[in-house]
């Protein structure tokens, strides 16, 4: 059987599989997604093992550190995973309810009804955890999936699509409403990206090269981000020690992720007495500095000088851009250049300020006097999230449950005809 056959051959399965998905009730979605936890703790040990061949084989390969910390499956990982399947399992269905009910002056009732998507597919590298995040959103929204995720973690991905579809039938829903693509071949994704007949929509996470190339190749609607240029205004009413923590923790915590700080704005009115406070943390944390001329000498002898390639890049490890600026207007017009529409946050005590910034600045999460980390869909109640997208059509932000469903015109008439 060739790609193109095979390919097909699992649109067509995802979508018989959608549509009767989308006649399930929302008890026997919530029960599959719990029985998933429980496989979950009880095949804990299968899931590491089979976790384990992918790292061996990972290791042998020569990948480096960051690849290989983005594809362990820890305990701290799978419980990350269960709580993740039970948080979404409680939360409200998103499918069914009918919005906005209102009566036209001729006595029908017109209203909207949250219907799923439709079937779902999910390009992504690395991250095994994926798959559950992604699956358990998809199931809870009504959807079908196709997943295919990166060749470095086949085992881990087919181990947990097999708790997948037990946890499918034992519902009383159809195993093929999840399908993790077994073929690690770049041409089955070529193929998959050509079946818009039979795939809705096609969600990539990942590397911006990746992205880039599905949006290039997809025949469906993407939902997208190309990458997270994240960045924090510290205000001349910021309190001090309290955004010296919030820059550090956006920077260190996790900087090989989209949601970490890549660009420090500064107010020039605090500049003097906060860089030299964060310079000496950021240093001790093993943070390289790249500062304009005026924060250089604020920053301390390990800080360079920034090229003008440094604003609007995406580091992804322990570099942060910093610049001082003259005020609000020139921090805000340094986002709208080199932003991602990702992650941006003010640290002000200011209200008027902290309010301006939120109605202006256009990102998919915009805030006050908090770290750009918690843009993730489980740190906003998501419970899990299938990907951040920053194309606004026709979800802007983390997508969770709720994101992938849609609407359709519902109308309820008493035998009317149109005059």
């Amino acid at each position: 059987m060739s790609f193109s056959e095979a390919m097909k051959k699992v649109g067509v399965k995802a979508k018989e599989a959608s549509r009767k998905m989308s006649c399930a009730e929302g008890t026997a979605r919530n029960a599959a997604i719990i029985e998933l936890a429980n496989l979950l703790e009880q095949e804990k040990e299968f899931i590491f093992a089979e976790n384990r061949k992918d790292l061996d084989a990972a290791n042998e390969r020569g990948l480096d550190q960051a690849r290989l910390q983005r594809l362990e499956i820890t305990p701290a990982v799978l419980e990350y995973m269960i709580q993740g399947c039970n948080e979404v399992a409680g939360q409200t269905d998103p499918v069914g309810g009918i919005e906005k009910l209102e009566r036209r002056s001729n006595g029908m009732m017109v209203g909207k009804m949250r219907i799923p998507l439709g079937v779902i597919m999910m390009i992504f590298e690395s991250r095994p955890n994926v798959t559950i995040d992604a699956a358990v959103l998809c199931l809870k929204a009504g959807n079908s999936v196709v997943l295919r995720g990166g060749s470095e973690a086949i085992h881990s991905n087919l181990a947990l699509a097999s708790l997948l579809h037990k946890a499918l039938e034992k519902a009383g829903l159809p195993a093929q409403a999840v399908q993790v693509v077994s073929v690690t071949d770049r041409e089955a994704v070529s193929e998959l990206l050509k079946l818009d007949e039979y795939i809705d929509v096609v969600i990539p996470r990942g590397g911006e090269g990746l992205i880039r190339a599905v949006v290039e190749q997809a025949t469906m609607p993407v939902l997208k981000h190309y990458k997270g240029v994240c960045h924090i205004f510290v205000d001349k009413f910021a309190e001090i020690p309290q955004s010296v923590d919030i820059v550090k923790n956006a920077k260190t915590q996790k900087p090989g992720v989209c949601n970490a700080l890549e660009c420090l704005l500064v107010h020039e009115d605090i500049a003097s007495e906060f860089l030299p406070a964060l310079g000496t943390i950021l240093r001790a944390c093993g943070v390289t500095m790249k500062g304009c001329p005026r924060a250089m000498p604020l920053l301390g002898k390990t800080a360079v000088a920034a090229d003008f390639d440094d604003w609007g890049q995406e580091f992804l490890d322990l570099t942060l851009a910093v610049k001082v600026v003259s005020g609000q207007n020139e921090a805000q017009d340094h986002i709208a250049r080199y932003g991602s529409n990702h992650t941006e946050v003010i640290l002000t005590k200011d209200h008027g300020r902290a309010m301006r910034f939120i109605r202006e600045v256009d990102a998919s999460l915009v805030g006050v006097n908090a770290s750009t980390r918690f843009n993730d869909g489980g740190q906003l109640g998501l419970g899990a999230e299938i990907g951040i997208s920053t194309s606004k059509l026709h979800s802007y932000g983390p997508m969770g449950a709720t994101e992938l469903t849609s609407t359709k015109f519902v109308l309820l008439g008493d035998w009317q005809v149109r005059n």
